[in-house]
């Protein structure tokens, strides 16, 4: 795994031609064509006119241990080290780590820390992961290995053709551990009714 700071969505840009989807979630349509994105929820960390770029909410990797992938970058940790749960972030660079964490609702952002919201950002620096093996850095913390990513109209496209509905991320499907329930409770927060949904899927 490689945590670096040059972010894939470094300097997004505003599109004149859509609103942008920075900070909202992603959530996969019943007849989502793609296996790695069924029933999937994403959280959008970057999107502009070049493209975008987010993390899969609820695809959990319990067979990899954070301590494990301490190890392997050579950060030791101590008796206070954080363990955090490690997600699968998407199907792009699944050996490249993110850390999605909450932060100050106000103040700096330093190299490597993507805002993506008033309080949440995604971090590719080794520091933060450093401070959560000594017990330090932010309350709320998940890491993911690889992202999902969208060329220029490429996700506008796909939401035109009926694969993602969108809406307003929670920090319980940001940060929860109940993945197995994560899809239908991001349909029932935007008013929908899983069932109904299913139900009517692959109608005309």
């Amino acid at each position: 795994m490689s945590i670096s700071p040059d972010d894939p969505s470094d300097d997004p840009q505003e599109p004149a031609y859509t609103d942008n989807l920075t900070g909202k979630i992603l959530i996969a349509m019943p007849g989502m064509a793609d296996p790695r994105f069924q029933r999937s929820v994403v959280l959008v960390c970057a999107h502009s006119e070049e493209g975008a770029m987010g993390l899969v909410l609820n695809r959990p990797l319990p067979e990899i241990d954070f301590s494990d992938l301490l190890e392997q970058l050579g950060i030791e940790a101590d008796d206070a080290a954080r363990q955090i749960e490690v997600r699968f972030g998407g199907p792009v660079e699944p050996g490249r780590g993110f850390v999605l964490h909450n932060v100050p609702a106000h103040g700096n952002d330093p190299e490597g820390r993507l805002r993506i919201s008033g309080a949440l950002a995604m971090t590719t620096t080794r520091d933060i992961l450093e401070d959560l093996a000594h017990g330090q850095g932010p309350e709320s913390a998940v890491l993911a290995l690889g992202y999902a990513g969208w060329g220029p109209g490429q996700l506008e496209d796909e939401m035109l053709q009926n694969g993602w509905l969108t809406g307003d991320g929670a920090e319980e499907l940001i940060f929860g551990a109940d993945h197995d329930d994560k899809w239908q409770a991001a349909l029932r927060a935007q008013g929908i009714d899983p069932s109904l949904l299913s139900a009517a899927a692959g109608h005309a």
